[in-house]
């Protein structure tokens, strides 16, 4: 039988195969489902496994109970690590949208004007967001420093200005660490703001121009209306990343001095990693997911319909 007639028999059977699967999503996404389930899904499913048991990192034939919750949230040092998340969150969120917003705005106006530098001042911005944690923590605990070499107490020594204790007095650590880690993302948030500015449509500032509006006007009544989206969504971004870190914090203050700047991811750390309490960081870390979605689900509830939009 020659190829043609091969193929012309075959047909009629693997028709109706492919049909069946044409419009069917499921088995076309099937792996994407499987690759998530096992690298994601089930992480979080045997966290919240653990959470229920006395495991440790040292320990054999965890018994599943419930005082490992209990002891665990209402332990005396939680509510200031808490409290010092809550300082280090919010002020990172208020401070990188600000920052984020004011060079991505200097930025734009730079590009329309033609202005020399504004390549470089958004390559430097980008600098900070490249640099790994580990490595900005040391370099402002050597700005910070209160030795001889520390960069701003030097500074303040030739301005004849007392020294600040910055990462030894618990008043000023955490708002040190905060300002650090403010450092470090308004890169990010440069980033975001800088693509929704130039996404906004040039003809909505032309009408404002010939209706004699200020420029703090257009500002306020077009710009920020046309970020709102965008902000929000980058404010839920920003806390989920500041929630989980804790790398520029272990380099910077250690948590200390006392617990002062020990947020509770790095409290965490230091339970599953130092204390081998395996079953004590998992009931953390599922109180960490509940805040993240809270916060989200908050936030996603500012954001505007399509009906708006």
């Amino acid at each position: 039988m020659s190829p043609i007639a091969i193929e012309a028999a075959s047909a009629p059977h693997s028709r109706p195969f492919m049909r069946r699967f044409a419009g069917a999503p499921l088995p076309w996404i099937m792996p994407v489902i499987v690759v998530i389930g096992i690298f994601y899904l089930y992480p979080v499913i045997d966290v919240f496994r653990l959470s229920f048991t006395n495991a440790t990192l040292i320990g054999d034939n965890p018994v599943y109970t419930l005082s490992t919750i209990s002891n665990t949230l209402s332990s005396p040092q939680l509510p200031d690590i808490l409290w010092a998340t809550v300082i280090f969150v919010g002020g990172s969120v208020i401070g990188q949208q600000v920052l984020g917003l004011a060079v991505a705005v200097v930025v734009v106006r730079g590009e329309k004007r033609g202005l020399f530098g504004t390549t470089l001042l958004r390559t430097t911005a980008l600098v900070a967001w490249v640099v790994p944690g580990i490595a900005g923590g040391i370099i402002w605990q050597m700005l910070f420093s209160e030795a001889p070499y520390g960069a701003l107490n030097s500074i303040l020594r030739l301005m004849h200005l007392p020294v600040v204790a910055w990462l030894s007095d618990p008043a000023i650590a955490p708002w040190s660490a905060l300002i650090a880690n403010i450092w470090r993302g308004t890169a990010f948030s440069m980033v975001v703001m800088y693509a929704a500015l130039k996404s906004i449509d040039p003809s909505l500032y032309e009408a404002a121009d010939v209706d004699g509006a200020t420029g703090s006007q257009q500002f306020f009544f077009i710009t920020i209306p046309q970020l709102r989206a965008a902000m929000l969504v980058n404010m839920i971004l920003i806390t989920i990343m500041t929630l989980n870190t804790f790398d520029a914090i272990i380099t910077l203050t250690g948590g200390g001095p006392g617990r002062a700047t020990e947020v509770i991811s790095l409290y965490v750390f230091n339970i599953v990693f130092r204390n081998y309490d395996l079953s004590g960081g998992s009931v953390l870390s599922v109180l960490m997911l509940i805040i993240s979605l809270g916060l989200a689900f908050v936030y996603a509830s500012f954001l505007p319909k399509e009906e708006q939009q």
